[in-house]
């Protein structure tokens, strides 16, 4: 699961990208903007949102729903990638969130942020 700012593009390994730039941007909060999507402040703002609850469930569900089918046409690797606008707020928090969630459920996920540091 790969974070990333949709200002440098998406990661063209990705096989499922998802737009997460519906959600307040914490850049526009002078106190979070200069923090990434780790920290616990961005953290609990970026997830204070209902519609960010709806959209982890609803990713979640997709998720569940194409992993199988992927795997039955023959897919090892499936790579998912978060964006918002310069990938490191938002994104980073909903990759965690995601990548968290598919390693507690067994599966061999890894979580990188691609732009975080810019």
């Amino acid at each position: 699961v790969t974070s990333f700012g949709f200002k440098n593009g998406a990661p063209r390994d990705a096989d499922i990208v998802l737009d997460v730039r519906f959600l307040p941007n914490p850049h526009w909060r002078e106190e979070l903007r200069s923090s990434t999507g780790q920290s616990p402040m961005v953290r609990n703002y970026v997830l204070s949102f209902e519609d960010a609850e709806i959209f982890l469930e609803k990713t979640k569900d997709l998720i569940d729903f194409l992993l199988p089918r992927f795997t039955s046409e023959g897919k090892s690797y499936v790579g998912i990638a978060i964006g918002c606008t310069g990938g490191k707020h938002r994104s980073v928090v909903m990759t965690e969130e995601v990548g968290g969630w598919l390693i507690n459920a067994g599966k061999d996920a890894v979580i990188l942020h691609r732009d975080m540091k810019e």
